[in-house]
């Protein structure tokens, strides 16, 4: 058949305008006078940008599986999605592997956090141990207005391997392991004067999908096996609340199930926030359930007095309330 010939204006329309530019750089000596033959145009369509979409009408970006994120990364699926945005499973041409995107909403309060969370990724980045057990970020660029942080793909969070496990305890032996990883990366973040804010199941991911299937036979749930992870190797991730240790901190930190008694108080708070967020995830991975199962203040104290005998006085004493 003919060559199809096109000009930089054809592939803006076919291609997008983001790869337009590259793709005229990039062929400019294939075919004389900067034509592209349509054989060549072929071997370039694979890279080119999806159609323009409008976001949802919350801010989320709207993609199609197989979608190219610029020319470097092809969308594979959907891996979550919460407040901040979606997560997505992506090809890495360059790396030739898979990674995972955050793609944060086009919203500028969402935008603003992203930019400090980046920031934190990349400062712990430059100072991380061999083995640390603080996600990596791989990349991150700007793409139609929306933030994407590019970080190595996971398994996952210790929130849906409960889940999925119709929320039967782990084995002891693997909550110790994850215990002992969990206070070594507060120990790196706090000696860094960094205080994550946001410990939870759900920020928590095994580094490994894989699992055995072990006896456990559940009569309310009608099975008789239940999941362990093959390895107990885990991540932190969402630094976006991740704040440097300062004077008079006393705005609300933390998802509820996992806050400590001075951050409810309004006494302030600092880096054991962290780790009384800690306590309360190792019980709840040891039970199958959260350890304070409240949405509210009052009844929060009143649990936390159950479980631990009364607050101490000089903290009552304090309290804003």
């Amino acid at each position: 058949p003919e060559d199809l010939h096109m000009t930089k204006s054809n592939l803006k329309k076919l291609c997008g305008e983001e790869v337009a530019n590259v793709i005229s750089a990039m062929t400019m000596g294939l075919s004389s006078g900067g034509i592209v033959s349509s054989q060549e145009a072929q071997g370039l369509f694979r890279f080119a940008t999806p159609p323009l979409r409008e976001d949802d009408k919350d801010g989320h970006y709207v993609f199609a599986v197989g979608d190219n994120l610029t020319s470097r990364y092809r969308i594979n699926a959907k891996m979550g999605e919460g407040t901040f945005g979606q997560v997505l499973e992506c090809w890495d041409r360059e790396r030739k592997e898979m990674v995972a995107i955050k793609i944060i909403r086009g919203i500028k309060k969402y935008r603003d956090a992203a930019m400090i969370e980046i920031g934190m990724l990349e400062q712990l980045c430059k100072y991380e141990k061999s083995r640390s057990s603080c996600v990596q970020i791989r990349n991150w660029f700007d793409y139609r207005n929306h933030i994407c942080i590019v970080c190595e793909k996971l398994g996952p969070s210790l929130y849906e391997f409960l889940r999925k496990n119709s929320y039967r305890s782990f084995p002891v032996a693997i909550v110790r392991e994850v215990a002992k990883q969990l206070l070594e990366c507060l120990a790196f973040m706090h000696d860094l004067r960094l205080i994550h804010t946001d410990l939870k199941p759900e920020n928590i991911l095994l580094v490994s999908p894989e699992y055995i299937k072990v006896s456990s036979r559940s009569p309310k749930e009608g099975s008789y096996y239940k999941r362990v992870p093959k390895s107990s190797s885990i991540k932190v991730i969402d630094f976006g609340s991740t704040t440097y240790d300062q004077q008079d901190q006393t705005y609300v930190v933390s998802t509820r199930h996992y806050r400590a008694p001075e951050v409810i108080l309004g006494l302030g708070w600092s880096y054991p926030c962290d780790i009384w967020s800690v306590g309360c995830i190792l019980v709840e991975l040891c039970t199958g359930e959260a350890l304070f199962q409240t949405h509210e203040n009052l009844e929060h104290l009143a649990m936390m007095e159950r479980v631990l005998g009364p607050l101490p006085y000089h903290m009552l004493k304090k309290s804003t309330w």
